[in-house]
């Protein structure tokens, strides 16, 4: 078994507590991409070059060597970090034309389709009270939708860029993984983060954007909560669950991104946005009792 951060303590429950803090913290990575001041692309590049290093040091921690990654490993993770770097450079640019919660919600469109591979991949159909959470968590999902449902012109472009981003962040989950099935878990976000970072910079180069932001706190927390802790505790927990459980995680996200749209910029939250909060809610605590 790779070496982790939590070796000494119950791996399943502690796993269950990284899943959500993981996807706690990434929810409000889109919070702080609008405070950044550099381009979307290149803030995407520094949230994984200022993390990647820390990464490193806390893998290298717990047993990561690059001398033990098999080369087919390395090829998953090469694969990834691609599929990363691609999916933040949609994801940022998206995160400015549409809500917060529905940047998130249409970035993880990888919910459902981890659901749909994991009943392909184990050749049977989820048990009932899967099942249960499943159909829970997409009306959720929906309800959290409302708005962008409406096909409203200010929220279209930056809707689909979303969705793309959800389909290369689907791939990314799938890679790393195949990547934990036998590497540690920080040091091997740490290499796919690298890769990524070397995707961002010349692409936010030839966009011609801000490479150097002014003010530096929103790139550095960015860093630190969505890729170093989120993405962090997201990888660590990924060989624990099912893919199904992974991607109703997922969902907590755009619940969480739609209150912190509400909290900085007055984004309007109705009835129907905390209905589809707590039932994705439910559906998670459903699936973890199960």
């Amino acid at each position: 078994m790779p070496t982790n951060i939590f070796h000494h303590q119950s791996p399943k429950a502690l796993a269950f507590l990284a899943l959500i803090a993981g996807n706690i913290s990434i929810a409000f990575g889109p919070l702080f991409v609008r405070f950044a001041d550099s381009g979307p692309i290149a803030t995407g590049f520094w949230r994984l070059a200022l993390a990647t290093p820390f990464l490193f040091l806390v893998g290298r921690k717990f047993g990561f060597r690059l001398t033990s990654v098999k080369p087919r490993t390395f090829i998953f993770i090469f694969i990834a970090g691609v599929f990363f770097g691609i999916d933040i450079i949609a994801w940022h640019i998206g995160i400015f034309k549409t809500k917060l919660g529905n940047a998130t919600l249409f970035a993880n469109c990888a919910s459902l389709l981890l659901v749909i591979y994991g009943v392909v991949a184990a050749r049977k159909m989820p048990g009932k009270w899967q099942i249960v959470s499943v159909v829970l968590a997409f009306i959720g999902a929906i309800l959290l939708t409302g708005q962008s449902l409406e096909l409203s012109p200010e929220h279209f472009a930056g809707d689909m860029l979303c969705l793309g981003a959800g389909l290369t962040y689907t791939v990314y989950l799938l890679m790393m993984i195949r990547v934990r099935e036998s590497t540690e878990s920080w040091g091997s976000l740490a290499l796919a983060s690298a890769v990524a970072a070397a995707v961002l910079l010349p692409a936010s180069l030839y966009a011609g954007e801000q490479i150097l932001p002014t003010v530096w706190w929103p790139v550095l927390l960015l860093a630190f909560t969505s890729q170093f802790l989120g993405q962090g505790c997201l990888t660590y927990a990924l060989p624990h669950f099912s893919p199904l459980v992974i991607g109703l995680a997922l969902l907590l996200q755009p619940a969480l991104s739609a209150a912190a749209g509400w909290l900085a910029f007055g984004e309007t939250l109705t009835a129907l946005d905390f209905t589809g909060s707590l039932l994705v809610m439910i559906a998670l605590v459903l699936v973890r009792k199960r």
